[in-house]
């Protein structure tokens, strides 16, 4: 194995840093060295830590001592990295021996042939360290020690100024609802998405790191089975295919693709609960077949130049809300195989008529006596805001009407963007108080068992439930009346993850928020 040279890996002068890997004859190898977290080469194993150490935070060194590595336990790690492609981050845990990552000895296979990283002699280093630490003078200790404490502040200092960015986006949201909330113009918005900066949408990612929301929406029935019964009972579009789960979550639609006979599936999401996917990926021994990857679509590179299926479940509140069907597009004209498809693959949003005179009152009557005063320039702020409820069936007074359908194998990012015209015939005599809005989703193109599912007030309820739009003024029909709109829906300016409706109906404008 190739061995350390007299002038060793020393932070106390970085010419001197030199790791040559070194051929039987004592030359240095011309070999080129692939960087374990991205796919830069090097001609040397020593540039190539030393680019782990300057650019991904991967010191072998202090990984060394957090394990204690050995010749077999070095190998296994290096294997591990290069297989699951995991971030550098997730090697700083420190793991108990019990349960680090790459002790399955399925880890001592190359995955790059002759890769000469694995020929370093780590046990060899460990020794020269030990030397070196025995040789250093106390002012070299004490600068080492001063540096360890600014590498804490600076960390500390990090992490405070994440804080404060959260608490700042907090803050600044709700000035722009508050502002926007209050005029009672109607304000033309473009037809073009926002697109934000990573930092910027990091509080929308931040929010899925939370392991309630993943445990609500597997216990959604509705949601999670009609993803495994389309997959399992589909079988023939996944066996042998490369298949990308954007949004991959806990890995559940992932695993459900692998079991399908999937050749390779590759799971994208850019909340914290990646590492605990990678967990569950491993725990159900799918790590061969599943390679997990941390980050924004739209900043990271695949492993692959194409793949066969996208699956996702990019759905949020009135279908679009989330702007997530934005980055599925993206991926899809980006990655997928020209055959290839993205499921769900076709989608609708619906409304109806309701008549909910008890829900009516409790949102604005409510504020024309609070306590013995009167609130009533509240109402105005509470009607320009859309609410997420159960809506009964029984409060149902029209037939519905589909506003928008959607391909999703072909439709592009500005078709989300629409003005659509709707009539709503009625079914009983009843006091219309607004609208509720709805969606349906199919798994229908190639398959031999088609699924679907609809979020509407009659169907088993889903964590979506459905999307109410309160008139300030409710409208008597009798039955068989028809009642007449136009609806607009566009990605708010200020916020491009959240949606603007506008509806004109008899004359009058109205504005909803969906956020």
């Amino acid at each position: 194995m190739p061995e350390l040279e007299d002038s060793h890996y020393d932070d106390s002068d970085g010419d001197d840093e030199a790791w040559l890997d070194m051929d039987e004859d004592g030359l240095q190898t011309q070999q080129s060295v692939t960087c374990l977290f991205c796919e830069e080469c090097f001609t040397s194993v020593s540039m190539t830590f030393q680019h782990c150490r300057d650019h991904h935070r991967f010191d072998i060194r202090d990984i060394r001592k957090i394990y204690g590595l050995d010749c077999i336990a070095y190998i296994k790690m290096i294997n591990y990295i290069r297989t699951t492609k995991c971030p550098s981050v997730v090697l700083h845990v420190p793991y108990t021996p019990d349960n680090i990552p790459w002790k399955d000895d399925v880890f001592m296979k190359p995955v790059i042939p002759d890769d000469l990283i694995l020929q370093f002699d780590i046990e060899s280093m460990a020794g020269e360290i030990e030397q070196q630490n025995t040789d250093t003078s106390d002012k070299e200790t004490n600068l080492l020690q001063q540096l360890c404490d600014y590498k804490q502040r600076a960390e500390l200092a990090e992490y405070s100024l994440t804080r404060a960015l959260d608490d700042l986006n907090i803050a600044k949201s709700f000035a722009q609802n508050f502002v926007m909330s209050s005029s009672t113009h109607i304000h033309d918005s473009s037809h073009h998405a926002l697109h934000l900066s990573a930092d910027e949408d990091d509080a929308y990612f931040d929010s899925y790191g939370h392991y309630g929301i993943h445990q609500e929406m597997l216990q959604d029935k509705v949601r999670t089975q009609s993803y495994r019964d389309f997959i399992y009972k589909n079988e023939h579009l996944f066996k042998g295919k490369v298949v990308l789960d954007i949004g991959c979550g806990t890995a559940i639609l992932s695993m459900f693709a692998a079991k399908a006979g999937a050749s390779h599936v590759i799971g994208v999401d850019q909340s914290e609960i990646i590492y605990q996917a990678m967990d569950i990926v491993r725990e159900n021994d799918l790590e061969k077949q599943i390679t997990l990857i941390k980050g924004r679509i739209e900043d990271i590179e695949l492993p692959v130049k194409q793949v066969d299926i996208i699956i996702s479940e990019w759905m949020g509140y009135f279908l679009l809300f989330e702007s997530m069907l934005d980055t599925v597009i993206y991926a899809r004209d980006k990655w997928l195989a020209p055959n290839g498809a993205v499921y769900p693959d076709k989608c609708n949003i619906n409304l109806v008529a309701m008549g909910d005179k008890k829900s009516h009152s409790s949102k604005i009557a409510f504020w024309e006596d609070v306590y013995g005063f009167k609130m009533n320039c509240m109402k105005s702020c509470v009607l320009q805001e859309s609410s997420v409820e159960v809506v009964k069936p029984v409060v149902v007074m029209s037939q519905p009407a589909e506003i928008k359908a959607i391909d999703v194998c072909s439709s592009n990012i500005k078709d989300l963007d629409f003005t659509s015209e709707f009539t709503l015939e009625m079914t009983r005599e009843d006091t219309c108080t607004g609208l509720c809005g709805y969606f349906d989703i199919f798994f229908d193109k190639d398959c031999e068992n088609k699924i679907n599912f609809s979020t509407s007030p009659g169907s088993e309820r889903t964590h979506w439930s459905q999307t109410v739009f309160t008139f300030e003024n409710p409208m008597d029909f009798k039955k068989g009346d028809i009642l007449q709109g136009t609806i607009t829906c566009t990605k708010n300016i200020k916020d491009h993850r959240s949606m603007i409706v506008k509806f004109t109906i008899n004359g009058i404008n109205m504005k909803y928020y969906v956020h």
